[in-house]
């Protein structure tokens, strides 16, 4: 079991973290759809920056053992305690490990007020679709795609970001 610990990020971390995001994230997608990840379109500045740049999420830098693994933004809702994961990344090398649970079994434990929490993932992203529902027990509730669109987000010219789910974890405590 890694010693899992969280540094909280300044604005002077994010362009690291803005790279570790489009750079990990866009693994699977070149892989899918055949991208380049200086294509621009797999995740924009602007969708990452509107979760560092919030004033209800939290950036972190997640360590284990004190080597940087990975990265997370957690948004939460004070008034709902309905806290959502906006953005998580272990680096491909840590994958496969137990370190992705151990650090999710952290984040839970680092916000016990949480009623709810929720998160989305694209349709394609098989490897994230297993970590949320069989090892850290999220629920598919909803699906967005061509014929159920999400009211809050623009249509995209690439069809990978409109087709997603939305996870949901209920804490029972």
């Amino acid at each position: 079991m890694a010693n899992i610990t969280f540094k909280r990020l300044t604005e002077s971390d994010y362009s690291e973290f803005r790279n570790d995001v489009k750079d990990i994230f866009s693994i699977s997608v070149i892989r899918e759809f055949g991208l380049s990840k200086e294509d621009g379109s797999i995740i924009s500045d602007k969708d990452i920056d509107s979760s560092l740049y919030n004033s209800q999420c939290e950036a972190y830098a997640i360590y284990a053992d004190n080597e940087k693994v990975g990265g997370a933004v957690i948004k939460i809702d004070e008034n709902t305690h309905h806290n959502w994961l906006d953005l998580f990344y272990l680096y491909p090398n840590k994958h496969g490990k137990g370190l992705g649970q151990q650090i999710w079994r952290r984040i839970e434990s680092k916000y016990p007020q949480t009623k709810v929490w929720r998160l989305i993932t694209p349709y394609f992203e098989k490897r994230n679709i297993h970590f949320y529902v069989n090892k850290c027990g999220f629920k598919i509730v909803e699906f967005f795609n061509k014929a159920h669109r999400d009211p809050d987000r623009p249509i995209s010219e690439q069809p990978f970001h409109d087709e997603y789910f939305v996870f949901e974890k209920e804490v029972i405590g």
